[in-house]
């Protein structure tokens, strides 16, 4: 069982501190910015500071604006390619068979020589 001594473990003098003690806080906007999915997201930021057009939503990760009616749309994920894809990509079908040609040709030479 516990000693029984309600305060264990505080010091004399640790309660909360009130706004007296610590200053007056910083003046603040209070910025809101919905996502595609509908979250609101109450960002805080100084006066002074600079407010970006768009922010991460905690809820769903998807970026926010700060218009409700036109939220900024989700980005475009390209699919994972293969080296082979990107190969695809850089040259033609021609060129394929050219390349393959070739190095069979290098191979038959090297097996009959």
């Amino acid at each position: 069982m516990a000693g029984g001594n309600a305060i264990r473990g505080t010091r004399v003098g640790a309660g909360p501190m009130g706004e007296a003690e610590r200053g007056e806080a910083a003046p603040r906007n209070r910025m809101s910015y919905w996502c595609s999915q509908g979250h609101e997201t109450q960002v805080a930021f100084a006066t002074d500071a600079e407010v970006p057009d768009l922010w991460d939503c905690p809820r769903c990760g998807l970026p926010a604006g700060q218009d409700e009616q036109a939220p900024p749309p989700a980005p475009r994920t390209e699919p994972y390619k293969t080296h082979l894809a990107y190969v695809r990509e850089r040259r033609s079908d021609a060129d394929g068979d050219a390349l393959l040609e070739e190095a069979l040709a290098k191979l038959r030479a090297r097996r009959g020589a």
